[in-house]
């Protein structure tokens, strides 16, 4: 029997607003968008990975493979912490609260302080049987993420472990120093580490009701695996021997990102070290099955970022931190600094027939142990960039559904594919969050099909779009209409018209928005910031259309929640 025919919308937790919060989307917040929703039949909300990160704020870079983002919190939701502490908060934050962008330094510095304050008001916590359950629960990865996090401290703020003091800079060194710590003061360490397993209890709490709340509505929540963690994460500290520690992985350079001259060079090199899945494996691949076992009790559905790099993965010889040395250098003169190797592909390239069939082999039993650990819950792989091809046919034949970006998916003619021929077992969509949203995307193609040296593509951009919303192809760049609600009708009827599985719109596409969520191979306040201008409780007459108009197609083809 086929799975329902679902339409979502992509909303991070960070673009989303509700009335009191401190300046960010938090849990509270997803529980209205998913009333929102239900009333609008739409099925599945689409987030960004909710785990905890480090500093430069990328959901794709956590310090833990499993602990969640505390500064989703709702705060008034936690016990010892009362209303004037809420009030000075607010105060606190400014005009971080109704900025247009997400200020992280700002919300998160306001938001530990309320944090810290609760804890110290519910000393009592450490009695609570909820929360003796939750750490014995939860024991094979908490330990070592709380000590990560009390290490970070005494590295005075610093979360990559290479740059610590050498009196704990390794996993055998920091369990000897925390042995010394607490024969000082054990009371004090306890405590301290104590408090960032309090923050995942609540996380665990607020997330696993926010589940309960998508249940009761019927509309699906869809996580966000990445690809790896971060260099700089408890899991590498503590468990090194899943990882290769001088091998980074990345995406090949791609002609569709041009805002950053070292990917356009290199490739993408996301700091995130490559597997040992000769070690994974022979541990019945432990690490993945805690992985996506913690996280069951929250989603639904899986989307598993970059599942290429199941079967093969771009790996680059240097740490991110060295892009800016090697960025100059020809292909020769960076072999010299590192050995002879250069990003290639790892383990081995798709060069030859055995090679092919030698990495079609090793993505099967990674991706079964991962639809395995899902259990119930679909599972969605993103496919996009440079793809084998025997990929797609693969993923078909495990039932995992792959990305059918539409003006993308293109015959050998060059043709757009008809909608009608997608597989049942697919994800249609026109952008992710890597991607202008689609106003963006065609408004960029008709300048650029004005003059310069991107002219010739942005031209085939405007016919593939237009070829696949049925609309008329223009002779000339300059021909083509400016995006409006006429067009933005014909395209996003002809996506929900697919016949794939799963149609998903981003929220700055639903509203019109030129916004894009993330530029690839870039660090900044351009990135993971955007959030919508309206509050839940006060949607504008103007988005509650884009909205209806929404709903009425996710009805006539048989989306419905």
């Amino acid at each position: 029997m086929d799975k329902q025919r679902m339409a979502g919308i992509l909303f991070p937790v960070f673009s989303m607003r509700r009335e009191g919060d401190l300046g960010i989307g938090d849990t509270t917040a997803v529980k209205q968008c998913l009333d929102w929703f239900a009333q609008h039949q739409v099925g599945f909300l689409q987030l960004l990975p909710i785990n905890v990160t480090g500093a430069d704020r990328s959901p794709y870079s956590a310090i833990s493979s499993v602990a969640l983002d505390p500064i989703y919190l709702d705060l008034e939701k936690i016990k010892g912490v009362e209303p004037a502490m809420l009030n000075k908060a607010r105060a606190s934050c400014g005009v971080a609260r109704i900025a247009a962008t997400v200020d992280y330094s700002t919300v998160w510095q306001v938001k530990l302080r309320v944090l810290r304050q609760a804890f110290k008001n519910n000393q009592n916590a450490k009695e609570n049987a909820s929360f003796g359950s939750f750490k014995k629960k939860h024991k094979s990865w908490l330990r070592h993420y709380c000590l990560y996090r009390w290490l970070i401290d005494e590295a005075g703020g610093l979360e990559d472990w290479s740059l610590w003091p050498e009196a704990f800079n390794s996993a055998g060194k920091a369990k000897r120093y925390e042995v010394r710590k607490k024969r000082k003061d054990r009371a004090e360490v306890l405590a301290a580490q104590d408090y960032y397993a309090w923050e995942q209890w609540h996380a665990f709490s607020q997330w696993e009701s926010v589940r309960d709340h998508a249940d009761k509505l019927g509309v699906k929540l869809m996580g966000d695996v990445p690809i790896g963690v971060s260099y700089a994460s408890a899991d590498v500290f503590f468990e090194p021997e899943w990882f290769h520690l001088d091998l980074f992985g990345g995406a090949p350079p791609e002609t569709e990102f041009k805002a950053d001259a070292f990917t356009t060079k290199w490739g993408q090199n996301w700091g995130v070290p490559v597997y040992r899945w000769d070690a994974i494996e022979k541990s019945d691949y432990r690490w993945w099955k805690r992985r996506i076992g913690e996280l069951s009790s929250i989603f639904h559905q899986f989307r598993i970022d970059h599942i290429l790099g199941f079967y093969r993965i771009y790996s680059f010889p240097w740490h991110p931190r060295r892009n800016p040395e090697f960025l100059p250098l020809s292909a020769e003169q960076a072999a010299k600094l590192t050995k002879g190797r250069l990003p290639s592909f790892s383990p081995r390239e798709d060069d030859t027939m055995v090679h092919k069939a030698q990495n079609l082999l090793d993505g099967d039993k990674y991706i079964r142990a991962v639809v395995d650990a899902a259990g119930c819950a679909e599972v969605i792989g993103e496919d996009l960039g440079s793809v084998p091809d025997y990929v797609r046919p693969h993923l078909l034949e495990l039932g995992v559904a792959g990305f059918k970006v539409c003006h993308w998916e293109l015959d050998s003619r060059g043709i757009v594919i008809p909608v009608e021929e997608y597989p049942e077992c697919s994800f249609a969509c026109y952008s992710t969050h890597d991607m202008a949203p689609l106003k963006k995307l065609w408004e960029e193609a008709r300048h650029d099909a004005q003059s310069g040296p991107d002219k010739r593509d942005a031209e085939l951009k405007l016919k593939a779009l237009s070829q696949f919303a049925g609309l008329p192809v223009q002779r000339r760049g300059k021909e083509y209409p400016a995006y409006s609600h006429k067009l933005k009708k014909a395209f996003l009827e002809t996506l929900l018209s697919a016949g794939s599985r799963y149609a998903a719109i981003q929220i700055n596409e639903l509203v019109d928005s030129s916004v894009q969520i993330n530029f690839p191979g870039t660090v900044g306040d351009q990135n993971w910031t955007y959030r919508v201008s309206w509050e839940f409780g006060s949607i504008p007459k103007t988005v509650q259309r884009e909205m209806d108009k929404l709903q009425r197609l996710i009805t006539k083809y048989d989306r419905g929640a």
